[in-house]
């Protein structure tokens, strides 16, 4: 997988529109998304990171380099859900930033095993990328869309899957089971918000682990292992 994205900043990328573009600079944007993924990161901090202290990148030009890598398909964004809300906070829609795979974010970083047990925040994100990609290849099958939601008031989910014909499911996603209480929580907050007269109530709320059973909860949020995730 490195030798992989070696490949993409040296050749690739200024093959798939023929301009040319610094190796050295494509790599670290790669790196850069790898240390934002499942985060809103913005193109200035993208910017930054790429272009370093001496040598800035405008904006447009790193949205530039993520259009090339996007055709590529190495990076796809998850855009931002617009539902029909009962509150007052403003939606915010800037995508989350994901590889098609999260081995690939894994590679620019030269992560490790032990790395990443090391820094369990990072290693959430990943696995949140995981289950991501992952359903996305199942809503795929089903003719459905997989985006996200953030409001102004601090609420998120980590994944809404919305088939074609309007039914649609909340998810968040959660390393430890430590952590399901209060991700139930959440989409308990986040289904109140949503005007249901106009998008119809939740097919599921479900909150997705990395291991374990799969069970319904009393609130009838469902806890599905990812092992158990399917079309």
């Amino acid at each position: 997988m490195r030798d992989y994205l070696d490949e993409i900043a040296r050749v690739d990328v200024g093959r798939v529109d023929a301009t040319h573009r610094d190796p050295n600079r494509v790599a670290r944007l790669l790196q850069s998304l790898a240390r934002n993924v499942a985060t809103h990161a913005a193109a200035t901090t993208l910017a930054k990171d790429t272009g370093g202290v001496d040598d800035p990148l405008k904006d447009d030009t790193v949205r530039e380099y993520l259009g090339a890598l996007e055709r590529l398909m190495v990076v796809e964004d998850q855009p931002a859900w617009a539902p029909h809300l009962r509150s007052k906070h403003r939606l915010r829609t800037a995508p989350k930033r994901h590889f098609v795979d999260p081995s690939l974010a894994v590679a620019a970083l030269r992560a490790t095993p032990d790395r990443l047990l090391g820094d369990l925040n990072l290693f959430g994100f990943l696995f949140e990328s995981l289950v991501v990609r992952d359903l996305r290849v199942y809503a795929q099958a089903a003719d459905a869309r997989v985006s996200q939601y953030r409001d102004s008031g601090g609420l998120e989910v980590d994944a809404i899957v919305e088939t074609g014909d309007g039914r649609w499911m909340a998810f968040e996603v959660k390393l430890g089971h430590g952590q399901i209480d209060d991700a139930a929580a959440s989409l308990m907050r986040f289904a109140e918000r949503i005007d249901t007269a106009r998008c119809g109530s939740p097919a599921l709320l479900g909150v997705v682990v990395a291991t374990g059973y799969g069970y319904r909860r009393e609130d009838g949020v469902a806890v599905i292992p990812i092992g158990a995730l399917g079309p």
